[in-house]
């Protein structure tokens, strides 16, 4: 990800100044995460562990992608105009480069198969998108995917959602819009 913009947790922290950010982000890790309820409770909490690094070779993927990352970033063509590095100056080695990694990696928001759609005992949503033993619940969203895409997720989405909206039209006896 390059933004034309000094980009700190998310843009949560400000930095009044010019600059540039450059992201590396690891589109299909094998790392997986889980989200567990916290109590019986709609306004409980959940528990979300994203259990990133689990797998050791996302970490290594990622030191490639940080490597490649620096290398365009002390190309000429931008090296000219990046005077300071906020976040990496201070990183020489591999295990720098891990240690930021662990410190600083989090999602891009882009989170998918929590809610497992199939006909297996694991599957959370049927085929029809309806939440197996709750009546009048579906899932519309990224959760039932069985993995991230290689892109956003915005058109996937749209798409389970242009799916939902024949079947739910379907169950109710109205007729499917072409």
């Amino acid at each position: 990800h390059f933004v034309v913009a000094l980009v700190d947790d998310h843009a949560r922290k400000f930095h009044a100044s010019h600059g540039i950010s450059c992201h590396v982000c690891l589109l299909n890790p094998r790392s997986r995460g889980s989200i567990q309820l916290s109590g019986a409770k709609i306004s409980d909490p959940l528990k979300i562990d994203p259990n990133f690094f689990a797998d050791e070779r996302d970490v290594e993927d990622l030191v490639q992608g940080f490597k490649l990352t620096q290398k365009l970033m002390h190309s000429p063509a931008l090296s000219e105009i990046c005077r300071q590095d906020l976040f990496t100056a201070q990183v020489r080695s591999d295990d720098d480069i891990r240690r930021i990694l662990r410190e600083r990696a989090d999602t891009v928001y882009h989170p998918v198969g929590s809610c497992k759609m199939g006909i297996d005992d694991m599957a959370v949503v049927d085929p029809q998108l309806r939440v197996y033993g709750v009546r009048n619940l579906r899932v519309v969203d990224a959760s039932i995917m069985p993995a991230v895409v290689s892109g956003n997720t915005n058109a996937p989405v749209i798409m389970i959602a242009e799916k939902a909206a024949d079947l739910i039209r379907l169950a109710c006896g109205q007729r499917q819009v072409a």
